[in-house]
């Protein structure tokens, strides 16, 4: 709480293509506040959660004995548990952990309309493009250590049935896509995490606005 060192940087990316009337260039990082004097403190969260470990067993028996359909329905639930705890650990974080939102009461309708305040956007998804920032997230909480999940060498998540991602409990906040990207940008974010601009635009192949 002292906030006297750096434990670990998250870095964001900006929607660039010119916006209708009323609309933001909309960036994650506007959603925390800045540390200043005249500011309140604010946080980053962070989560990893699955319902996929052990799971990988039983479905080696569905594909030995050709039972496509057991398979596909472990999968799924696997899937579904998985997102519900993420909704029901972010429910916890806005009511308790973090304590923003300690007189919400939201129905279940509410829950997945997004009915409240705060979000949780996942790494590698429009807002967050940059899978690579799932390994700054796997250091931080030390995800594998602690949870058994761990990352592919493009990122995925094993087990699949895994939820991951940020919070963030600015009452305005709100999910977007940074969509296509123009290349100074590319080039200062490369810079600002020190990989060379070449793998940053592998990365990021389908958000470049350019082709050079």
């Amino acid at each position: 709480e002292t906030r006297t060192e750096i434990l670990t940087t998250f870095h964001f990316l900006r929607k660039q293509n010119r916006q209708p009337t009323g609309s933001y260039n909309d960036c994650l990082a506007d959603f925390v506040a800045p540390k200043l004097a005249n500011y309140p403190l604010d946080w980053l969260g962070t989560f990893a959660c699955t319902a996929g470990i052990g799971i990988d067993k039983k479905l080696a028996e569905f594909t030995a004995d050709l039972d496509d359909y057991q398979s596909i329905m472990l999968k799924a639930l696997a899937d579904r548990l998985a997102e519900a705890l993420a909704e029901w650990l972010h429910q916890k974080v806005r009511r308790e952990f973090w304590g923003y939102a300690p007189n919400e009461a939201t129905t279940n309708d509410d829950l997945i309309a997004e009915k409240y305040q705060g979000i949780r956007p996942a790494v590698g998804y429009p807002a967050c493009p940059d899978h690579t920032e799932k390994d700054i997230l796997w250091d931080l909480l030390k995800v594998k250590e602690r949870t058994g999940i761990w990352l592919t060498e493009s990122k995925a998540m094993v087990p699949t049935a895994a939820v991951s991602g940020l919070y963030f409990a600015h009452p305005q906040s709100r999910y977007f896509s940074v969509g296509k990207l123009a290349k100074d940008q590319i080039i200062d974010y490369a810079q600002r995490k020190n990989l060379d601009l070449a793998e940053m635009e592998r990365w990021l192949g389908q958000n470049l606005g350019y082709s050079d």
